[in-house]
């Protein structure tokens, strides 16, 4: 495939997957719900990303960003030594850690930053959780001369002070949330007013597949790039397409864009890993997925951590980036059609999984990545040598390092 040329969206001559609607429902799930002021704004956004969606120009100046700022396409890397250890399936690593800012969140910023441009915003505002949505945020617009505020909830910015810095220094500015659980829900609904409060000037990079129609389908479809490569990378490699997809699960953007590409490869099995936490049955944990039931957050429809009045459940992970009471919509139509299945890892075992990623492959992975490598270790030892599982290293550990360093000074017997 040409990624200058393609369509970043869906192709359904054949029939093939093509969600969400023109009311941006997947399923049940989606839509927008959001108030008089914001419905003008979300109807210009979309407006402008079809416009922009198939233009070549466009594409182009995308493409280019990811080539020469980003560093794509990221290689696909065969962890031989943890597939050996493991006894099982062959592991392979999609490395968006090796990405300019260390994550694949600036994919989709780039894309729409670039939208920012053309309808004439020049200010910026984004929520971000483990930080590495801000970084990426501040970094695109200091590249786009783009003025740039970043709201994190205050427990965020305790965990999180390195990343906390980057923007900083990168020219943003960062707006600690101290309401709720000051956490990414907090933030999100910081960012939200902020933009009915500005929606004139300002344009919101929203850094998952959530919230408000278009930005479900935006982001997967900037983030889509991931799992084009990867069809591409894995028959250079192994001659074939991997058995198994993994990607970690918080709001879900890293997920859907190395999964979009899949949905109609249906040899190709697609596995969430959602945050555990300290244990589902313990109510302490962000699996929104198992534990969740459908309700309305942030602008759509989907699986919500929800008490029995509808009122948000606090949230608890271990990382930052996972610690959000909800998913994207289309990991809940996924889940309830079975086109992808859907488990979790607790904070304990993602931790270990860090630790053990570091030791046998000398790579430091985020511990959002982290939940991912450690179901993929425990499922692989029980395939035949000859399948494969591909997972997408979200991105890398450097932001998690006090978090790992004060977890293990508390459970010394989980290393």
């Amino acid at each position: 495939m040409d990624h200058n040329t393609a369509h970043l969206g869906d192709e359904d001559a054949q029939g093939h997957y093509n969600f969400p609607d023109a009311s941006g429902h997947f399923g049940i799930y989606g839509g927008s719900f959001v108030s008089e002021t914001l419905t003008h704004a979300l109807e210009d956004l979309k407006a402008t990303y079809e416009r922009y969606i198939d233009d070549p120009e466009f594409l182009r100046e995308f493409h280019h960003e990811l080539k020469y700022f980003v560093g794509r396409p990221s290689p696909i890397y065969h962890a031989r030594r943890w597939s050996d250890e493991m006894g099982g399936a062959q592991i392979y690593f999609k490395r968006e850690d090796l990405n300019h800012t260390g994550a694949h969140k600036i994919n989709n910023v780039i894309g729409q930053a670039l939208l920012a441009k053309r309808m004439g915003k020049p200010r910026v505002i984004a929520e971000t959780g483990a930080g590495q949505h801000g970084v990426a945020t501040a970094t695109i617009c200091a590249r786009f001369g783009l003025e740039c505020v970043v709201y994190m909830g205050s427990e965020d910015v305790k965990r999180q002070v390195q990343n906390v810095y980057r923007m900083q220094l990168l020219g943003a500015t960062v707006v600690p949330v101290e309401s709720g659980s000051k956490t990414l829900k907090d933030a999100l609904n910081e960012a939200m007013r902020d933009w009915v409060t500005n929606v004139e000037d300002t344009f919101y990079i929203i850094g998952t597949v959530a919230g408000p129609h278009p930005y479900p389908m935006m982001v997967r479809d900037f983030q889509s790039v991931i799992g084009k490569e990867c069809i591409e990378q894995m028959p250079e490699l192994t001659g074939r397409q991997p058995d198994y997809v993994m990607a970690c699960i918080g709001g879900g953007s890293n997920a859907m864009g190395i999964f979009h590409p899949y949905i109609d490869h249906h040899e190709v099995t697609l596995i969430g890993v959602e945050a555990a936490g300290e244990g589902i049955e313990t109510g302490r944990h962000s699996a929104a997925l198992l534990g969740g039931v459908p309700g309305v957050l942030h602008g759509n429809r989907t699986y919500l951590l929800q008490d029995e009045n509808g009122q948000i459940i606090e949230t608890h992970s271990v990382s930052a980036g996972l610690d959000y009471p909800g998913v994207g919509p289309e990991h809940a139509w996924l889940k309830d059609s079975h086109r992808a299945q859907y488990v979790s890892v607790t904070d304990a075992e993602a931790v270990a999984a860090f630790h053990h990623c570091c030791e046998i492959e000398g790579i430091i992975p985020a511990l959002e990545s982290a939940h991912a490598l450690a179901y993929a270790a425990t499922f692989a030892a029980t395939l035949p040598k000859d399948k494969t599982i591909l997972i997408n290293l979200s991105g890398r550990g450097d932001k998690d390092m006090h978090t790992v360093a004060e977890f293990d000074k508390l459970h010394p017997s989980v290393k």
